[in-house]
């Protein structure tokens, strides 16, 4: 018998060649956490109560894979409502910044935070996400810049899979920025974090993979080589914040060295696309940035699908350049502003943000023998996950295989 078993329901299975791998009048069954069964409701044979402990009738509505929100820095102290003042007021990102704030307030907000405070107010922004089914979350370290609260960031990182219902992939990412005690030695700094501060993060198990900002506010291409090479020592998979601002030709260099994902690209080029495109890296679209930035360079969306680039979604959620804590809506811009299809955009907030972390052998999809966790939403088509605004219509999520209920 299997443990459980769903039945009058929508699939969006997300696996296939076709649209959602949608079943109309799906079933799935869970056995030990896992995915045992999932099909059609006709190919099922024998009465249903026999085969699964439990039968849940789900009167309609849409079961799909749980969310993964595959780009986050949720984990930060204080806040920038100040600086989102001043955006609307004409400063730029870049402007904001090179005058001491941006990434460089957020450090100072965050040095001082204790990680129960961290932990405390990372817990209170995450909520709202795994409200929406969200069971799985990458989370950046980057506020730090220095050994002392890298280590402490990565840390409450880990402690939020403990206090919450959630898996957490921890990100390295040291060179977010050049820190005030390294202002006139970027090289030097680079060099402190590749030595010093991921070994250390290694060395006391906090460390999922590896991440930096390749940028001309940030670190050049031959700095971030130098951060792949350190983390190709501890044989950690590498992924980079890349032409957000400019092209630089990182995701060209994040592709050579087999990053899982090159992350923002509103300034990717040709060359850039081929290189991901034989690298099988994920291109991550963060709409949430785009638009509180109210940047008007769009990523080259029609040239990544057609060169098979996997596309994913997440929301980048940070205090200064998107403060979003609902996927939900982030689907609807990436839509909205970047021409997504419906099925694109739930494909990116599954199965690509899956791949985007190394997960897809067990998460991102309705397949046999992956993680058992999905969730059951109130809608009539699949595409009204990314067509409404502000309403989340999650009744259960099913992590590990048991439900609960949404909230």
């Amino acid at each position: 018998m299997w443990d459980s078993l769903w039945v009058d329901v929508g699939l969006a299975t997300m696996a296939g060649s076709t649209p959602y791998g949608r079943i109309e009048d799906g079933a799935i069954a869970v056995k030990n956490g896992r995915i045992a069964w999932v099909g059609a409701r006709a190919d099922l044979t024998g009465p249903i109560e026999g085969l699964a402990s439990i039968v849940h009738q789900a009167d309609g509505g849409w079961i799909t894979p749980a969310l993964i929100d595959c780009h986050t820095h949720i984990v930060h102290g204080g806040q920038r409502a100040g600086e989102f003042e001043r955006r609307l007021m004409g400063a730029s990102y870049a402007d904001i910044a090179r005058a001491g704030g941006g990434i460089l307030s957020t450090v100072n907000a965050t040095r001082r935070a204790s990680e129960e405070e961290l932990l405390a107010a990372a817990t209170r922004r995450l909520r709202p996400l795994l409200a929406e089914g969200v069971t799985a979350i990458e989370i950046k370290s980057g506020y730090g810049l220095d050994l002392d609260t890298e280590l402490k960031m990565l840390r409450v990182a880990r402690a939020i899979e403990a206090r919450l219902p959630v898996a957490v992939t921890t990100t390295f990412l040291g060179a977010h920025a050049v820190p005030p005690e390294w202002k006139n030695d970027a090289d030097g700094y680079v060099d402190f974090v590749c030595d010093e501060v991921l070994p250390g993060a290694v060395e006391q198990g906090l460390v999922d993979q590896v991440d930096a900002f390749c940028e001309g506010i940030a670190f050049s291409p031959a700095q971030v080589a130098r951060v792949f090479e350190a983390a190709a020592l501890f044989k950690l998979p590498v992924k980079l914040h890349a032409e957000q601002l400019s092209d630089l030709g990182g995701a060209a260099l994040a592709a050579a060295a087999g990053a899982l994902s090159a992350d923002h690209l509103e300034y990717l080029g040709p060359d850039g696309i081929e290189a991901m495109a034989e690298s099988g890296t994920v291109a991550v679209l963060l709409p949430g940035a785009f638009f509180t930035l109210q940047e008007t360079r769009r990523p080259p969306v029609a040239r990544l699908r057609k060169a098979g680039v996997p596309i994913a979604v997440a929301t980048d959620s940070n205090p200064g350049s998107s403060p979003v804590t609902s996927l939900l809506v982030t689907m609807n811009m990436a839509c909205v502003l970047f021409g997504l299809t419906p099925a694109e955009a739930l494909a990116g907030t599954t199965l690509n943000a899956a791949r985007a972390l190394g997960l897809q052998n067990d998460r991102g999809s309705l397949e046999v023998g992956k993680v058992a966790d999905f969730v059951h939403w109130a809608i009539e088509e699949p595409a009204e996950l990314a067509y409404r605004i502000g309403f989340n219509p999650c009744t259960t999520v099913i992590r590990n295989g048991v439900p609960t209920l949404a909230g």
